[in-house]
């Protein structure tokens, strides 16, 4: 019997609920008293319950119609964003937008960015892919990612454009009981040399046995930022960090900013370019995530955190 139930009865029955009579609710819907009457009374039949009590001049819901006003609005909202999914799609909206975003890019700022696309976008799934190096460029290789945002490559892969987005700035630092950390002026590389220096690993084979930023001979390598970070801050080496990720520890003494040969004051300016397949590139959502993020210095405030 339920399989008789359809759209238009329970769009009556809602429309009477709101209105509070048969007929207001057959004005709402231009239709006349007696077929929302007829539309209702279906229902109730195909249900199996009455929904209103029909004894006084009003009707008024039953029990059970109070019960079921709440499942026939998720059925209707659950239809309407049906439509609105498909008619999003039909025009080239992206039914699930996936992002592959280097670890050094401050999350905050991707944060903000996607308060504003559950807004702009609310029938659009986000998908997170949060990797370092080319972890973050992979998922778009394979097509598990509209885009990504990456940081610098030693060779972009054939297939993939890149647009420059913006850029984090790197500092070498190490805790403040650390030997490092009292060296008075810049540090030579023959000092740096005798302390193991934390670098952060590549679990992509894009670039597998690559160095980015290594100096000392002795490492220790971690595949998380997060590890890392625990390990400067209990002295156990020295490595680069992106600045927004270490500011508080900067200002509460925490970690120390070191003074390192070839590398200016503040830290290097390492930049974050937005990388898609040239045969698929990002659909509206996609392209409003990027131009939205590439807002996010000036919205962020404070040149330090994102430059």
């Amino acid at each position: 019997m339920l399989d008789g139930v359809s759209l238009d009865q329970l769009r009556a029955f809602l429309a009477a609920v709101d209105e509070g009579s048969f007929s207001a609710a057959g004005r709402r819907l231009s239709r006349t008293q007696s077929a929302i009457s007829e539309a209702i009374g279906s229902l109730e039949a195909h249900l199996g319950v009455s929904l209103f009590d029909r004894s006084g001049r009003y009707p008024r819901l039953t029990s059970e119609g109070a019960v079921l006003v709440a499942d026939a609005r998720q059925v209707l909202s659950g239809v309407d964003g049906l439509k609105a999914r498909a008619k999003g799609m039909a025009a080239g909206l992206e039914a699930e937008l996936a992002i592959a975003v280097d670890v050094f890019f401050p999350i905050e700022a991707l944060a903000g960015a996607a308060t504003q696309f559950r807004e702009q976008f609310p029938r659009t799934p986000l998908r997170l892919y949060v990797e370092a190096l080319g972890a973050s460029v992979e998922p778009v290789i394979d097509g598990r990612a509209s885009f990504g945002i990456a940081g610098p490559l030693p060779m972009l892969p054939g297939g993939l454009v890149a647009e420059r987005l913006t850029h984090v700035r790197l500092l070498m630092v190490a805790a403040a009981n650390h030997p490092l950390a009292t060296w008075k002026g810049v540090i030579p590389k023959e000092e740096l040399a005798r302390h193991v220096q934390l670098v952060l690993t590549d679990r992509s084979a894009l670039t597998a046995g690559r160095e980015f930023g290594v100096i000392a001979p002795t490492t220790w390598r971690l595949a998380d930022l997060f590890a890392k970070h625990a390990f400067l801050l209990n002295g156990l080496g020295w490595g680069g960090m992106p600045r927004h990720t270490v500011q508080s520890d900067l200002d509460a003494g925490r970690l120390v900013e070191l003074a390192i040969e070839d590398i200016p004051s503040g830290g290097l300016a390492l930049p974050m370019s937005v990388v898609y397949r040239a045969s698929d590139p990002p659909g509206p959502a996609g392209r409003w995530m990027i131009e939205r993020l590439a807002m996010c210095p000036k919205q962020m405030g404070g040149k330090d955190a994102i430059a």
